[in-house]
């Protein structure tokens, strides 16, 4: 038994080998924070109010939950005339985010090359500084002898 291996051994085995630690994720790129996000539908558009109404009415439920639910069964008996308003404001809000993100790409196409310029300015700027600090140091100690 010493040099064979168990039937509970090979699965250990198995279970290591499926799991891959360490290695690099390739998926989605990282986030920017100057992307702006994304409008909401006329759903979530219908939320934002209903949200403030259900908190008056039940100013003791904490429930994130109860309230979506709640709001889920408001929406789908709305009609479609009692929807309307809500479905505009979110096509105006949809258009807005359209032109932020035209802007947004226009920017992201020129910018790079804006900030590499200032980027390399910066660091020419504190260069010099360390270099005459350098210099006057050197300059004192020859006035002192």
């Amino acid at each position: 038994m010493k040099g064979g291996k168990s039937k509970a051994d090979t699965k250990k085995a198995d279970g290591r080998l499926a799991v891959k630690k360490g290695a690099p994720k390739k998926g989605k790129p990282a986030k920017d924070p100057n992307k702006p996000k994304r409008p909401p539908s006329a759903f979530f558009v219908f939320m934002e109010d209903f949200r403030v109404q259900y908190k008056q009415k039940h100013p003791n439920n904490k429930s994130v939950a109860a309230v979506g639910k709640a709001g889920g069964e408001k929406w789908k008996s709305l009609s479609d005339a009692e929807k309307a308003p809500f479905i505009q404001k979110a096509e105006k809000r949809k258009s807005d985010y359209e032109k932020t993100m035209t802007a947004y790409n226009k920017k992201l196409a020129e910018g790079p090359q804006e900030d590499e310029q200032e980027d390399e300015s910066d660091k020419s700027k504190s260069e010099v500084n360390d270099e005459d600090d350098g210099d006057d140091s050197g300059e004192e100690d020859e006035d002192d002898d």
